[in-house]
């Protein structure tokens, strides 16, 4: 498999600032009303919660986060016990509550396409680097964590 040279980081905050402007250049259909659109700040918050942990943790081990670099070490603990992508899956919360506070139709669109994408090209990459590099302790923690939760 090709090396694979995003980071997904900036990706993510691109989305949500692009997503904010979706929503007010093509107000298609307001879907989600009020009070139901805070629901979106708390998954909002919620979903940014892994990224600042496991970014604190993997600095202080000293591995890389971007799944374009070489990853040193195997983290299988904390919300790595339970799930092997739980920097996605906090985007992915994110990029949806933003969708639910703004509530229109076009909001999900991003999201939709971000999860779909990061599934399709960046999970399958990083998965086939860890295996090769961390072998069976990898295929072992693949076979008892699911992918997402």
């Amino acid at each position: 498999m090709k090396k694979l040279k995003i980071d997904i980081a900036n990706y993510f905050l691109v989305l949500i600032i692009l997503n904010v402007f979706l929503h007010y250049i093509f107000p298609i259909e307001q879907i989600i009303f009020f009070p139901y659109r805070y629901i979106g700040i708390f998954l909002f918050v919620i979903g940014w919660i892994p990224n600042i942990w496991i970014g604190i943790y993997f600095r202080k081990i000293n591995t890389p986060i971007p799944a374009h670099k070489t990853a040193r070490k195997l983290v299988t603990s904390g919300l790595f016990r339970m799930s092997r992508n739980p920097i996605y899956l906090g985007m992915v919360i994110a990029l949806f509550g933003e969708a639910i506070f703004l509530g229109s139709l076009v909001s999900f669109v991003l999201p939709c396409l971000f999860t779909l994408l990061i599934n399709h090209f960046n999970v399958p990459f990083e998965e086939e680097s860890l295996e090769k590099k961390f072998g069976k302790k990898y295929l072992k923690y693949k076979n008892k964590v699911s992918r997402w939760i």
